[in-house]
């Protein structure tokens, strides 16, 4: 006969409800408990037998016949504490909390470590795109340089209904938050926190060092308007909220979060609406990209019931299951400031109309070391001044901002509108 396997669950949100409703179909494994806030709740999940339901999440985590805790509430607590108490009850963690590893996964890792037990996180990274268990297995004879990814599907789908409907910012912000795309507060999302903790987990797999989510460079995309997303479509681009980690010089890590100007020739620029997607450079694979759903019910539940039966299938035969999946990582990167990265610039200037701007603009700049390979000014603005569009060839961070400092003290300018990034 085949061995059920009992699992407890922390939460029956939108998420854990997907998670219950596919995890059901299996016949090995049954679901002992779910802890919620509030058991008499209506939740419209078919077959849901309600004598199942606890609002004491201690009854799951010392169970002793509940092999694996599946936690799905999300932030830091209580779910942090709930899964240290669980893991030192030698109970394996499968979970979607992407804040809590990129937060405390060090803590964690260690402490299941010591416990001889497993934390499995396929879904805390790109909702229902398979990521971490790839790099990990199928592509784990690669050395990887960099990653670049799409990871919110919130900011996505503003920057996407921005580019086709030609509307700013916190008009289709405010249709994402109708239509249940962004949260009341997006602050996460549009901010680029969500990201950050993503690109986190993946720096660390992909680097083997310890990323330290305090030191990613972030930046949302509330500064990005129709006018900035016409000008990078004429110059050949699309601005994509970008998660960025790759290997500087010295073996510090450049990880970071912020709108870029991606060229439409790479796969990122048709990423569009909800989808996500994270495009991996490695030897001796090349570059290979995952894409999908990115979030919700069911993508989700995908990753967190593979998760489940990947665990399920090991357990039934060794006590050590899933050695491939287990940390490994004991050195924490160096981190490269932002103010050290090289890139290229778009920069956006409002100007007055008066002979000579485009010369000092360009003195300005071969001051600082930066070449320049486009200026674009199209008419004049209703106040009579002057819209200037620039794109740098690659230049130092700071070099960028010196010549920004010297640019905004000219008595010519009137505002610098915006500075983003470009992807090569």
């Amino acid at each position: 006969m085949t061995k059920t396997v009992k699992v407890g669950m922390l939460g029956l949100g939108t998420v854990g409800g997907g998670v219950f409703k596919v995890l059901r179909n299996f016949d090995n494994i049954e679901i002992k408990k779910i802890a919620v806030n509030n058991i008499n709740k209506d939740r419209n999940i078919e077959g849901l037998n309600k004598d199942i339901l606890t609002a004491n999440p201690d009854e799951i985590v010392n169970d002793k016949e509940i092999s694996i805790l599946i936690e799905v509430i999300g932030g830091i607590e209580p779910a942090y504490s709930l899964i240290k108490q669980a893991i030192a009850n030698k109970k394996h963690i499968i979970t979607a909390n992407k804040e809590l590893i990129a937060k405390y996964g060090k803590e964690l890792f260690n402490l299941a470590k010591e416990n001889n037990v497993v934390i499995l996180y396929e879904a805390a990274v790109a909702g229902g795109i398979p990521i971490i268990m790839p790099i990990k297995t199928s592509l784990a004879a690669n050395k990887f340089s960099n990653v670049a990814a799409i990871l919110n599907g919130t900011t996505n789908y503003i920057l996407t209904k921005m580019e086709k409907d030609g509307a700013d910012f916190a008009s289709v912000l405010k249709e994402a938050q109708e239509l249940g795309y962004a949260e009341a507060d997006p602050t996460n999302d549009v901010q680029g926190y969500d990201a950050a903790y993503k690109i986190c987990i993946l720096a660390t797999i992909i680097f083997n060092k310890r990323c330290d989510v305090n030191k990613i460079f972030i930046e949302g995309i509330d500064k990005i308007t129709p006018v900035d997303i016409e000008y990078a479509r004429d110059l050949g681009y699309k601005i994509k909220l970008i998660a960025l980690a790759r290997e500087s010089k010295g073996g510090k890590i450049d990880v970071r979060v912020h709108p870029m100007l991606v060229p439409l020739s790479q796969p990122l620029a048709h990423i569009n609406n909800v989808l996500n997607a994270v495009v991996l450079n490695g030897h001796p694979v090349g570059q290979v990209m995952f894409s999908g759903p990115g979030a919700g019910e069911f993508p989700t539940a995908s990753s967190v019931v593979g998760d489940i039966l990947s665990l399920v299938q090991e357990i039934k035969y060794t006590d050590y299951p899933l050695p491939m999946m287990r940390c490994r990582h004991d050195e924490t990167a160096v981190h490269l400031d932002i103010e050290e990265t090289t890139n290229k610039y778009y920069i956006s200037v409002n100007t007055a109309n008066t002979p000579g701007v485009l010369g000092e603009l360009g003195q300005i700049f071969g001051r600082n070391n930066i070449n320049l390979t486009s200026i674009i000014q199209k008419g004049i603005l209703e106040d009579g001044s002057a819209r200037i569009v620039l794109l740098t060839e690659d230049a130092l961070e700071k070099n960028v901002n010196k010549a920004i400092n010297e640019i905004t003290k000219l008595g010519v300018t009137k505002k610098i509108l915006n500075i983003l990034r470009v992807m090569d």
